[in-house]
């Protein structure tokens, strides 16, 4: 078993700046994509920033310039640093782990959540 546990979340003013982490602990023999995604009040989870193991990235068009994901391998880690915070970004974050686990089942992993409530 593979768990996530995401740090970091809370209430941030417009404009203001947070860093949300993910760490995975378990059964892991290595992990491929690791993402960030959110879902707000009454809407579908997007996916808003992803890192392939080879270091690539990808933004959702509305957090580009704004948002940078990175990762550490050593530590199982992905970070979300969110920079220029707008109240349009209020939402439950989750990561997403694609986890090569020690008996080599790709296997999908969530985290629970944690909540970013910009206030404008």
């Amino acid at each position: 078993q593979v768990q996530l546990v995401e740090s970091g979340g809370g209430l941030v003013q417009a404009g203001g700046s947070l860093r949300l982490s993910c760490g995975a602990s378990g059964s892991i023999f290595s992990i491929n994509t690791m993402g960030w995604y959110r879902q707000a009040p009454g809407k579908q989870r997007e996916v808003v920033a992803t890192i392939r193991g080879s270091g690539s990235t990808n933004y959702a068009d509305s957090v580009k310039g704004r948002f940078t994901i990175f990762r550490d391998n050593a530590k199982n880690t992905v970070y979300l640093q969110m920079n220029s915070l707008k109240p349009e970004d209020t939402a439950d974050y989750y990561c997403n782990f694609v986890v090569i686990t020690t008996n080599y089942y790709t296997m999908n992993y969530w985290g629970k959540g944690i909540l970013v409530t910009v206030s404008s």
